[in-house]
């Protein structure tokens, strides 16, 4: 029985995965695009995630898409509401039906001589394996696996009498009206969770080993609430996303360039935020620099209003052992709790845990190098879509969409079947993939393709740089071949003028 072809075959159905397969249908109208989404339903990381409180950590003028204009009041969004805006797109634009659910891919190979992928599928449904073939295969699945979430292993816990509860496992008939609740952690899943639990709660204690900036930021954008009633919903959206865009790139430069002034103003900032003589230096001075690690927001504040109130505590401490009752840290302190959340971060994956192998020889991706992050060197017709650290994820996502849609207009202008990234020129050096200093990210950096020290080995985090880089096609660093079989030929069709705006 022949396998199931098609031009091009994306894994994963949330924020990146819509976004490519609108930019495909759009501009290649005349090829098969399917999103294969081994859950059940589309939206990816915000229909997974349903810990109490779980929202946008950036605002929905440049998350969302340049093609489908954010309208809600929310800059800062409630996860319900990203999860509406994301599937109204999918169905407005016909993505919707293209998504086939249940469908896990295991593995991929990639044939040269007949240029195309086979993939190896599982129904997540069924256990039922099928084989599809595609031209070119996207990974939309992100950088971490939606399993499974990190948990340190924690002595004692085999002791603890109450509940413990991963974040991305919240179990939907989880009350914590009336409980004394301790998370651990302090990233942007912890302080997303403090101020929620804390509305219904006896009481939250956030456990951190090391502080983390958290920035008071509005949940609603007066900016862009002004320019919507001034210029309407279609007009104003352009606007809004290059003013955020611009905020964005703006204090992200100045954390970067000058560190001790951006120390001291996001202590000041803080300080301002907590009653008087609170001991900010203890719990919200990171010994590194603002954007060594991503900055954490506090939507109007609610965070430190949970502290100010006294719903909330903060401790920073180590956890020494798990008691009974709750823990016990290094200090000898014990915190008493009925519920730990253990907010310790995720567990990277790299697209989706797919296997790849190229010509029979498996690829071990840290030998690999990302090519404009969106493609792997020696991998052929492979693309993937990581957005940035820094800025607005669905940014990156853009520029990817654009770029690979082009690349497929050069290919058919020009006969060719198959491209794949290779280093021409001198050795390159290299660093992680991912440059932040987070424990989840050092903890993946030897599972993770590697960046070099040079464009176009170099992923950029600027999205202005990163238009500049990925709106051309082809250069030196790509090989064009064709397959070794006859070919019937394919028409042409030239992207539309515009791609996806996100970083114009």
């Amino acid at each position: 029985m022949t396998a199931e072809h098609l031009d091009v075959l994306i894994v994963g159905a949330g924020i990146s995965g819509i976004g490519v397969a609108y930019q495909l249908q759009r501009d290649h109208p005349q090829r098969s695009v399917a999103l294969l989404e081994a859950r059940g339903d589309l939206g990816g990381t915000w229909d997974l995630f349903r810990y109490p409180g779980v929202r946008s950590d950036s605002d929905l003028h440049t998350l969302g898409y340049a093609f489908a204009p954010w309208r809600d009041d929310q800059s800062i969004a409630d996860a319900g509401r990203v999860l509406a805006y994301l599937r109204a797109t999918a169905a407005e634009h016909g993505v919707d039906r293209r998504v086939r659910f249940h469908h896990r891919v295991v593995g991929a190979s990639w044939s040269s001589a007949e240029a195309r992928w086979t993939v190896d599928v599982r129904r997540t449904d069924t256990g039922e394996r099928t084989t599809l073939t595609c031209d070119w295969l996207f990974s939309a699945a992100g950088y971490y696996r939606y399993d499974e979430g990190y948990t340190p292993r924690f002595a004692g816990r085999e002791r603890y009498r109450g509940q413990v509860v991963h974040p991305q496992h919240w179990p939907a008939d989880l009350d914590p009206a009336g409980r004394r609740v301790l998370v651990i952690g302090s990233g942007a899943t912890a302080v997303t969770l403090v101020p929620a639990l804390a509305a219904t709660a006896a009481h939250v204690t956030m456990l951190q080993r090391t502080p983390t900036y958290v920035l008071p930021v509005r949940r609603e954008d007066p900016v862009a609430r002004r320019l919507r009633l001034l210029l309407g919903e279609e007009r104003a959206y352009p606007l809004i996303r290059r003013k955020n865009i611009a905020t964005q790139r703006a204090v992200w430069a100045f954390c970067r360039r000058y560190p001790r002034a951006a120390r001291r103003l996001i202590h000041r900032v803080t300080a301002g935020q907590l009653p008087p003589g609170y001991p900010v230096d203890v719990h919200f001075h990171p010994p590194y620099d603002p954007w060594s690690q991503r900055l954490c927001i506090a939507p109007d504040g609610d965070l430190f209003r949970a502290i100010r109130s006294g719903s909330a505590t903060v401790v920073t401490d180590r956890v020494a052992t798990f008691t009974e009752r709750g823990v016990l840290l290094e200090s000898g302190r014990e915190l008493a709790a009925d519920l730990v959340v253990t907010a310790t971060g995720l567990a990277l994956q790299a697209f989706g845990g797919i296997a790849l192998t190229v010509d029979g020889v498996p690829v071990h991706l840290p030998d690999t190098l990302t090519y404009k992050g969106l493609m792997l060197s020696g991998v052929p017709n492979f693309a993937y879509a990581i957005g940035y650290t820094r800025a607005s994820w669905t940014l990156k996502v853009g520029l990817v969409a654009e770029h690979l849609s082009r690349l497929l207009a050069h290919l058919d202008a020009h006969g060719y079947d198959a491209c794949r990234p290779e280093v021409s020129g001198p050795p390159v050096p290299t660093s992680p993939l991912l440059d932040l200093t987070a424990g989840y990210v050092r903890r993946a950096a030897g599972e993770l393709p590697r960046q070099g020290d040079r464009l176009p080995w170099r992923t950029a985090t600027d999205p202005r740089a990163d238009a500049a880089l990925l709106r051309r096609v082809p250069d030196a660093e790509l090989t064009f071949t064709r397959r070794l079989s006859a070919r019937r030929p394919r028409p042409a069709a030239a992207p539309r003028p515009g791609g996806a705006r996100g970083a114009r």
